[in-house]
């Protein structure tokens, strides 16, 4: 299949034992790889036989255009050859190549013919032709055409030539002298350069192969012009309209006078004719070239008309010419804005003006005609305004809605007037309205209550705030001043107690406030402006005095009485805890100027009391020893809370004794110093006391198994003041009596709290007692109860002493038989 194209030819083998020749031929362009024959079978040998005997295969070709496949003993292409570049112009073309074996040694030359194909197409060396030709001349005149060439041999490179139709032209074959024939172009119709001034056709060379090839070439005939035609405008009337400000150079027309002919029989220049009359001519320029008809002075006024002649010659030898009508409207143009002329204008416009009244009247105007004299006017604005047209061109701006210079003190209104032209033409005129004041407004205060406040012993004159009501008039109508007015009430007027400055609404004092005598008062300012008839608002004013820290504590309990120091009686055998007393204070300041907190300052010995900082209890902070001093002091301090804190003092005697004595001792005399114990001291100490306290307790309960055993006896009740006791007066003799004095006390400042002190007789011990809330009968009967006294609640006297804190005293008498 691969060389079933290839035609080979065997014209002949010589063969012996030292040379001989091969022939094969080929087509152009064989593909690489096509057998062109086979070597081994033409020189009778194996294949295997031409690689033993060291076959070599010899070209004196730069390409290796063939070579030998020794597999196969085939001749085959290695590369295409193309006939046309190898040989040229010969009619016949061969490659050799050189074939040499040995043992034994053999020389074979092989010729190659390479045949032609036809694969180049016709080609024309000179490519396109142009001809000129004169369109005067007549027919039967011939024109010689170029031959064609083609590479290819034999028949493929025999040519024939052909035309494309056209009527004024006709393709023959001419004959040279050596016989060879080339194409002629022979003129068969006159030519016309006004109706075509060029020909266009196509010449055909065809080769003879198989299948055909073949070549075109154009032939351009260019018609050679004669001066036979005269310029011809494309309209006989060329019409414009032209504005009245046209400046001097605008172009009115393009005129266009087209001659058929070439060269200077063509070519047009342009002119006024001399039918324009006089007057018209310096107002027109006319391009001698461009045909372009400019201004070159006024046109004059609108709606005039002007007529001129243009004329078009060429410039042959006998130049021929034709002329055109201009036409030129002068129109208006819309080159004046309208006019405003403002006849009234009223300003500034009180903001009580009632609607529909008229703040300007203005006429408007245009110089222009028609359309571009027709204005129309408009009003752009934020207020309250209206534009109305009154008569002709007359137009009133009025007011269209209600005016708060409050809110808005300045319009800009906006007018503007508008022709009708194309484009328009407007004017705009800005009017400011300033809008006048009216007292329409009352003072406005920013709360209808406004509170102060005042550190009390302020000094006299000093500031204590301000008011200040808004008004947002101008002028007197926007002054506001300031008066107190006092509110009827109980107690001082608020005149006497401060001032207000008119013009600023500054409040002062007028005296120095206390706090515990005055928490507070209102009273009210009243805010007027100034206007006709003016206007007024009041505000409420409630004045605050704040507390400060001025009063020291007030000790209530216990106190001193008649310069002697109060003594409380403590048993030896009071246990850790035991409550000596309660310290009672008040302080008439408020809030923490009024918090008290209790502390022990000084003590004969400060280890054996100790006080709770909140509720003023004075207890003992451990066991009483023996070494203890019968008498020891104790000074508490009183302390409030307040910047800087004050501070009072009570110096509370305590009797450390078992049973209270007839006569109490002196307090006022130098501190003892507490007893110094050495460590074996104390440690024995603290042994017999733990051994005491044993057998006390065994007594204890040895006593109360008796007395739960035992009857009791009738009880008689009597009055006694504690005081008797207290300060050494004779007691009853009778031992079977055991009286009490309690002491109640009720302070408001401490939330009702109640104090109670039992003083009990010979062998009693002393107990404090905190109670809360009301008493009745049953805490009565509790309180007794607390005491260790068992008596019906009749035995009870109360009676009221002092008069703003409430202090009971209740006097409770036992009686015991014997």
């Amino acid at each position: 299949m691969v060389g079933c194209g290839v035609a080979v030819l065997c014209l002949w083998v010589s063969c012996g034992a030292a040379a001989g020749q091969l022939e094969y031929s080929v087509p152009e362009e064989t593909e690489r790889g096509v057998a062109v024959g086979n070597l081994s079978a033409d020189l009778r040998l194996p294949a295997a036989a031409m690689s033993s005997r060291n076959f070599r295969f010899l070209s004196s070709h730069r390409e290796l255009y063939f070579g030998v496949d020794l597999p196969s003993g085939n001749l085959v292409v290695r590369e295409p050859a193309d006939r046309e570049q190898l040989c040229r112009a010969k009619a016949a073309c061969v490659l050799t190549y050189d074939l040499v074996l040995e043992d034994p040694l053999e020389l074979h030359k092989i010729r190659i013919h390479v045949l032609d194909t036809n694969d180049n197409s016709p080609l024309f060396p000179a490519g396109d032709v142009q001809l000129h030709i004169p369109e005067f001349l007549t027919p039967g005149a011939r024109f010689t055409l170029p031959n064609a060439q083609d590479d290819d041999e034999g028949s493929n490179g025999i040519l024939s030539y052909s035309l494309s139709p056209s009527q004024h032209f006709r393709l023959d074959m001419g004959s040279r002298v050596d016989g060879s024939e080339y194409p002629e172009l022979v003129l068969e119709k006159a030519l016309d350069r006004e109706q075509r001034a060029t020909h266009l056709l196509v010449l055909t060379a065809r080769d003879g192969g198989l299948p055909a090839r073949s070549g075109d070439a154009q032939v351009t005939i260019i018609v050679v012009d004669t001066n036979d035609n005269a310029p011809v405008f494309e309209r006989s009337v060329y019409r414009t309209k032209v504005p009245e400000t046209a400046p001097n150079g605008t172009v009115l027309f393009r005129v266009q006078a087209l001659d058929p002919d070439e060269g200077s029989n063509g070519e047009v220049q342009y002119s006024l004719s001399n039918s324009t009359q006089a007057e018209l001519r310096h107002r027109f320029h006319v391009h001698p070239k461009s045909g372009e008809v400019q201004v070159a002075a006024s046109l004059g006024p609108p709606e005039t008309l002007l007529e001129a002649y243009i004329e078009a010659r060429d410039e042959g030898v006998f130049g021929l010419a034709s002329t055109a009508k201009l036409l030129v409207e002068v129109t208006d143009v819309n080159d004046h804005a309208p006019e405003l002329d403002f006849l009234t204008l009223s300003n500034p416009v009180p903001e009580d003006a009632a609607p529909g009244t008229v703040i300007a009247l203005f006429s408007v105007k245009d110089e222009d005609l028609d359309s571009n004299g027709r204005v129309i006017c408009g009003m752009s604005s934020a207020g309250p305004f209206q534009l109305t047209a009154s008569f002709d061109n007359y137009y009133s701006l009025l007011i269209d809605g209600p005016l708060d210079r409050e809110q808005i003190s300045e319009y800009q209104v906006l007018i503007t007037a508008s022709d009708s032209g194309s484009p328009p033409l407007s004017t705009r005129r800005t009017i400011t309205v300033s809008v006048a004041d009216v007292n329409d407004n009352t003072p406005n205060f920013p709360q209808p209550q406004q509170e102060l406040f005042v550190a009390e012993n302020n000094g006299p004159g000093a500031s204590l705030g301000r008011v200040f009501a808004q008004d947002p008039d101008l002028g007197k109508n926007g002054l506001v001043s300031y008066e107190l007015l006092d509110v009827i009430s109980e107690g001082p007027s608020a005149s006497s107690l401060v001032a207000v400055e008119s013009s600023s609404g500054a409040i002062t004092a007028k005296t120095s406030f206390d706090f515990e005598q005055l928490r507070g008062f209102h009273f009210q300012v009243e805010g007027r402006d100034g206007g006709i008839p003016p206007r007024s608002a009041t505000v409420t004013i409630n004045l605050f005095v704040v507390d400060r820290n001025d009063n020291y504590p007030v000790i209530l309990f216990p106190l001193p009485r008649n310069g002697s120091v109060p003594v409380e009686i403590v048993p030896r055998s009071a246990r850790t805890g035991h409550l000596v007393t309660k310290v009672v204070a008040e302080d008439a300041d408020s809030g923490s100027n009024a918090w008290l907190s209790y502390h022990i300052s000084r003590a004969s010995d400060s280890s054996l009391f100790r006080i709770s900082a909140n509720i003023g209890e004075l207890r003992t902070a451990r066991l009483v020893l023996p070494t203890d001093a019968v008498k020891q002091r104790v000074v508490v301090v009183v302390r409030d809370h307040g910047d800087p804190p004050l501070s009072s003092s009570v110096t509370l005697g305590v009797l450390l004794s078992n049973s209270v004595p007839q006569l109490l001792p002196d307090f006022e005399d130098v501190w003892e110093p507490g007893g110094q114990l050495s460590a074996q001291n104390l440690y024995l100490v603290i042994a017999l006391a733990c051994i005491s306290f044993l057998f006390l307790g065994c007594l204890l309960f040895f006593v109360c198994t008796k007395l739960h055993q035992s009857p009791g006896c009738c009880a008689q009740s009597c009055c006694r003041s504690t005081e008797d006791l207290r300060y050494g007066s004779k007691m009853v003799s009778n031992p079977c009596m055991t009286s009490a004095t309690i002491d109640v006390t009720t302070v408001e400042r401490l939330s009702q709290t109640y104090l109670y002190r039992a003083s009990l007789g010979l062998g009693s011990d002393n107990n404090s007692l905190l109670l809360r809330g009301e008493y009745n009968a049953a805490d009565l009967r509790n309180l007794a109860t607390g005491v260790g006294l068992n008596l019906p609640i009749s035995c009870i006297q109360i009676r009221n002493r002092k008069g703003d804190h409430a202090n009971v005293n209740a006097m409770v008498s036992k009686f015991y038989g014997i």
